[in-house]
């Protein structure tokens, strides 16, 4: 049995207020009050994370970002730098989704240039990788995810990367209702530890968390959640509603 720590993580993508996310963020923390089994992360929009990082101050919900830029400071319009999120009262920062990749040109390079600012500014990266539904009907599902594990680490060393979270989310499986079985899940998260093992080493491996995203729901976290390599969740549409949310993070009562 695994002794790494479950991380359910959610991710608010460009839904809520100011006011709807306080209210949405104060309802959790009812729900998850004295919970210290799993570990909680919520990544609202840019312009609510100060107010939400007010609204959990007290509670054990870690906040996240979804996205940041690589660089600092500079003339980059409509970005975010590391050192903003942790001012605003960042632990974590989504990098790599797949929305980001798909429709706003994130590539692995920029992924790992992401990566390496959010390490330096003391932000524990999730990483996100994941394969199109034409790649896993084309056998590539582990030659398209070695790829972005490889090139979105790339030059990284091993202190680098104690923070680290890795997100497998594959794209078929996002906002579609679409759910990868369990034994699938297994298969890929079995597969992404033993290569990090390769790059790292198998203790950092085993330390290592892997959640799974794509279609996270309260009929389906118990069954993947017992997988011996899965070990949390990164969920979408299912983290916007506090009830639902709070039934995922108590997965294991």
């Amino acid at each position: 049995m695994s002794n790494r720590r479950p991380l359910i993580a959610g991710n608010w993508k460009m839904h809520k207020t100011g006011k709807e996310a306080v209210e949405a963020a104060k309802a959790l923390k009812a729900l998850v009050a004295g919970v210290t089994s799993v570990e909680v992360m919520i990544a609202p929009t840019f312009t609510t994370l100060a107010q939400v990082s007010a609204e959990i101050a007290t509670s054990p919900i870690a906040l996240g970002a979804q996205n940041m830029h690589w660089e600092p400071k500079g003339a980059f319009t409509g970005e975010i730098a590391a050192d903003m999120l942790v001012d605003a009262g960042c632990r974590y920062v989504i990098l790599g989704h797949s929305e980001r990749r798909q429709f706003f040109g994130e590539t692995d390079q920029t992924v790992n240039k992401k990566i390496r600012a959010a390490v330096q500014s003391g932000l524990s990266p999730v990483f996100c990788i994941g394969e199109s539904e034409a790649e896993r009907e084309a056998g590539q599902t582990f030659s398209v995810l070695d790829k972005q594990i490889r090139k979105g680490l790339e030059s990284f060393v091993l202190q680098d990367l104690q923070a680290l979270v890795v997100a497998y989310e594959p794209v078929w499986a996002i906002g579609t209702g679409k759910t990868a079985t369990k034994e699938q899940a297994q298969e890929v998260h079995a597969h992404l530890r033993a290569e990090l093992g390769q790059m790292f080493g198998a203790d950092f491996a085993q330390r290592m968390r892997i959640l799974y995203g794509g279609s996270v729901k309260p009929s389906n976290v118990k069954e993947l959640m017992a997988m011996p390599d899965v070990d949390g969740a990164l969920v979408g549409g299912a983290s916007l509603d506090p009830e639902t949310f709070s039934q995922l993070v108590h997965y294991q009562s």
